[in-house]
């Protein structure tokens, strides 16, 4: 059984190490002194440190350049990450390496509003499972992604609309007492929004944001390299700016949000109501069939060339643009990427928020403006939570466990 023993990050300096050598693979110690701009003398102090707390390793020679051969450095073999990433609807629980990896992975569809003691029970039970399956008796830390507002510092949902009962539950501490390793909560949409960095479309973009469109809505924002929370952790909640000032009524209370016309279970919704009125009959023989509809089965009724189902789209499309013009203009992105669930309407959905958007916005801002789909799937909650957890695993250890 691989049974990572491994400490924690002494110093500034070694966890620069630990983040260069997870972001780009093993570096000389040359390298990671001109990187890092410090002596030779100290990278090879710090990086016997790093081994002797089970992190770091040497790793052979790098190619020579001349002269002596550098020694290259690369993360311990046996370090484990755990990524869990809940949405409203499902779940997907993977372990990865020390440079985040996906080396296992399990999903499954949950009901968020089961509570948090169902839910978390069964994210627990599918990260046992794919520890079993990659010999892993405790990973080095785990990162968690759920779908509301959270208090990043105390690991507790703060009043989160669609999560009834998580309210100020302690996720993080009950997880990590489970787990017995270090633990960290973060919002769905950020933790996608950072695995996207990590190993996404936006790996080369420095300010992006990332539109989660699924039963919620929801916007990670990344400025200059770094994940922006806000003042209480929940910028981008962009589900519940209002879009129109009559509408139905949002999950928050409000009416008129964007969340309320757009997100998946308004769009369940309103393909309900669409094969109810035989406005559409492909949804109405979905119905039939299946007893009720997703967001998915108006994928499936465009493919089978419904009117209706294609205008139920370009509403939803149309909204959201509205809103990501206004974004943009306020924000100036260099790249727009858009995920979740309801990303399985595909190309007809994003044609017309690209359009809207395009149209809405300053020429300037959007002259060199991709607004694409995500490529990384149920990875990219995994890989996003393993990274946050990293990032703190890595960072010198400073007496608190998260």
């Amino acid at each position: 059984m691989l049974h990572s023993l491994a400490g924690r990050a002494e110093s500034p300096m070694q966890a620069r190490v630990l983040a260069l050598l997870r972001d780009e693979g093993p570096l000389s110690r040359v390298q990671l002194a001109d990187r890092l701009g410090v002596s030779r003398t100290t990278i090879a102090a710090e990086v016997t440190r790093l081994s002797e707390l089970g992190l770091a390793q040497e790793a052979g020679q790098a190619a020579s350049r001349g002269g002596r051969r550098s020694t290259l450095v690369d993360l311990a073999p046996d370090i484990r990450f755990l990524g869990i990433s809940i949405g409203a609807t499902g779940m997907s629980v993977g372990l990865t390496d020390g440079r985040l990896a996906v080396l296992a992975i399990r999903s499954r569809d949950c009901d968020i509003r089961q509570g948090p003691e169902i839910v978390l029970a069964t994210a627990l039970e599918e990260a046992r499972a794919v520890m079993a399956e990659c010999g892993v008796e405790q990973p080095l830390g785990a990162g968690i992604g759920v779908p509301g507002p959270v208090d990043f510092h105390r690991g507790v949902s703060v009043s989160p609309p669609i999560m009834p009962g998580w309210d100020g539950y302690p996720v993080r501490d009950a997880v990590a007492r489970e787990l017995g390793c270090p633990v960290v909560l973060d919002n769905d949409v950020n933790v996608l929004a950072v695995g996207e960095q990590h190993a996404g479309v936006a790996k080369a973009a420095r300010d992006f944001l990332y539109v989660k469109i699924g039963t919620g809505i929801g916007c990670g924002i990344v400025v200059d390299g770094e994940l922006y929370r806000g003042v209480d952790g929940c910028a981008g909640d962009i589900g519940h700016i209002r879009v129109e000032d009559f509408g139905p009524t949002c999950a928050c209370g409000n009416v008129g949000c964007l969340e309320a016309f757009s997100g998946g279970a308004a769009l369940a919704r309103d393909a309900l109501a669409a094969a109810r009125s035989g406005r559409s009959p492909v949804l109405a023989d979905l119905l039939e069939q299946k007893g009720e509809l997703t967001a998915a089965d108006i994928a499936i009724a465009v493919s089978r060339g419904d009117a209706q189902a294609v205008q139920l789209i370009r509403d939803c499309g149309h909204r959201v643009g509205q809103v990501l013009a206004s974004l943009v203009s306020f924000f100036n992105p260099s790249l727009i990427v858009i995920g979740g669930r309801v990303t399985g309407l595909g190309h007809a959905l994003l044609a017309e928020v690209r359009g809207v958007t395009y149209r809405r916005s300053l020429p300037l801002a959007t002259g060199n403006l991709p607004i694409v789909l995500s490529e990384l799937g149920d990875d990219g909650g995994v890989i996003g939570a393993a990274r946050l957890i990293s990032s703190s695993v890595y960072a010198p250890f400073d007496g608190d466990r998260s």
